[in-house]
């Protein structure tokens, strides 16, 4: 499927799926292949100041690795385009007006956005309410 980057047509379709598991996002001194196999992370970041990784909450704890407050990941199932503009700004929009934070990370088919996991379920109706928006007036 080609990757989309017209914004009305990206904003009706980006069903937002949530991810049942949740994440914490930890850093390490540097990559250690033998830990970074038993922490099956979803994201790396490298940093100046040591390496990033988003990570099963347990796979966390199983290692003794303090991370951020607990994370739901909502993936958005539209191949969108990397170049494609707005995306971000829409559903960062509409996460901001319902009092929801938002870490964004694009992977080369989808958006993945980290919300805190007590609000996935505002979340998930923000994002749900801006895709019925933009069905509407398609």
């Amino acid at each position: 499927m080609a990757a989309v980057s017209d914004l009305p047509t990206l904003l009706r379709t980006m069903t937002p799926e949530l991810v049942q598991e949740t994440f914490v996002f930890c850093t390490l001194p540097a990559l250690d292949g033998a830990t970074f196999d038993t922490l099956s992370p979803v994201v790396i970041v490298r940093e100046a100041e040591g390496v990033t990784v988003v990570v099963p909450l347990e796979a966390a704890r199983s290692k003794g690795l303090e991370g951020s407050a607990p994370m739901k990941m909502i993936s958005l199932a539209v191949n969108s385009d990397l170049a494609a503009v707005g995306l971000t700004a829409a559903f960062a929009t509409a996460l901001t007006e319902a009092g929801v934070s938002a870490n964004v990370v694009a992977g080369y088919y989808h958006d993945h956005i980290f919300v805190p996991d007590h609000q996935a379920e505002d979340a998930m109706s923000a994002i749900a309410a801006l895709q019925s928006r933009a069905q509407d007036h398609a």
